[in-house]
């Protein structure tokens, strides 16, 4: 029965209120999606967990329980534990996805280590230079999102990394955004076709001059309010800097909510028309709320690999969970290596003008 499913490793033991936050986010998954969607096979503290699934029956019948003695702390770093990470709840995870016994990993611990530990053991697709963290965040009007990356797996990228990151974008806003042939731009500080330093430059060249051959639309440079603006389905930038939009962001939904609820306490005119606008609010709760856009993955990896926040709710982590089970049924992976052997003469070009 396990393997008429998809299955998905789960780090029990990664987040701020592991276990009790992931168990719960797969409960939600589950009652929203349905117990035959998926199996999950979960790492951590075995008598712990076997305790804690007596109250969640739903989850019980659809995972199986592998004890994992260690567990990666927040405070870890990567050159402090990756020697030391074998019988680690993540890393026991993400391991089981390399045998090839689950098709994702989903975790809220050390982003960090998770990184290292995932590129290390899953390897790059062929064809891609480097993994890059990607999510979709609010944009636009109604249920509009925008596909972003990099969010900071790479500091400084090069030509080449961008470019992959944007043939990995498109096609993860194609087949999990549900955006045929999406609108990709370039971040930058302008528009302009001079903006921008020489690594911007070429691949800006590049892109502009084979157009037709690429499996998005090519529009450009984008400035920072076109991520939210609408214009724009996936923004290609460096992990430096894509990290610094995410939180922004995030900050930015807070200070949102922060501002309406300071009114609402000032105000009883505020609070009476709130009233009147309810349906309103709630769609802005909606579109805001940073658990709707929780799972950060990892692409270009052999396998799947999903992040998402320390502090993850069951929402937030059921979310996460419906990142990585859509991207074990889209076959992701073969559609990434396909696109990346037909455009590497394209991509070779890069190499050759930086020459």
């Amino acid at each position: 029965m396990q393997n008429a499913k998809k299955i998905i490793s789960i780090d029990a033991m990664g987040g701020d209120s592991a276990p009790r936050s992931v168990l719960g986010g797969m409960n939600q998954f589950l009652f929203q999606n349905g117990e035959n969607s998926v199996f999950f096979r979960v790492f951590g503290d075995e008598p712990r967990l076997r305790r804690m699934l007596r109250k969640y029956p739903r989850v019980a019948r659809s995972c199986e329980i592998i004890h994992a003695p260690d567990k990666i702390k927040p405070t870890d770093k990567v050159a402090e534990v990756i020697r030391h990470a074998g019988d680690t709840s993540m890393y026991m995870a993400i391991k089981d996805v390399r045998a090839g016994n689950s098709l994702a990993i989903v975790s809220a611990g050390n982003t960090g280590v998770l990184m290292a530990l995932s590129k290390l053991a899953l390897k790059t697709v062929e064809g891609i230079s480097r993994p890059a963290i990607t999510t979709m965040l609010p944009s636009g009007g109604g249920d509009q999102r925008v596909v972003m990356l990099d969010l900071g797996a790479n500091v400084i990228c090069d030509e080449e990394n961008l470019f992959d990151f944007a043939l990995m974008g498109a096609i993860y806003a194609e087949t999990i955004g549900k955006m045929p042939r999406p609108k990709l731009g370039i971040l930058n500080i302008g528009e302009e076709d001079t903006k921008g330093d020489d690594v911007l430059q070429l691949l800006h060249k590049v892109l502009s001059e084979h157009k037709e051959s690429l499996p998005y639309e090519y529009i450009g440079f984008v400035e920072g309010t076109d991520i939210s603006g609408g214009r724009v389905q996936v923004v290609v930038t460096d992990g430096f800097t894509g990290n610094i939009v995410l939180k922004t962001v995030e900050g930015t939904a807070k200070l949102i909510k922060r501002v309406l609820m300071d009114t609402f306490k000032k105000s009883w005119i505020a609070v009476a028309i709130s009233f009147m606008l309810i349906h309103v609010f709630k769609r802005l709760k909606n579109k805001m709320d940073p658990r709707s856009y929780a799972g950060a993955v990892f692409l270009g990896l052999n396998g799947f690999s999903v992040k998402t926040h320390g502090n993850s709710d069951a929402l937030a982590f059921a979310n996460s969970i419906k990142y990585a089970a859509d991207l074990a049924k889209a076959d992701f992976n073969n559609r990434i290596r396909d696109e990346a052997a037909r455009l590497a003469d394209i991509k070779a070009e890069l190499k050759e003008d930086r020459s």
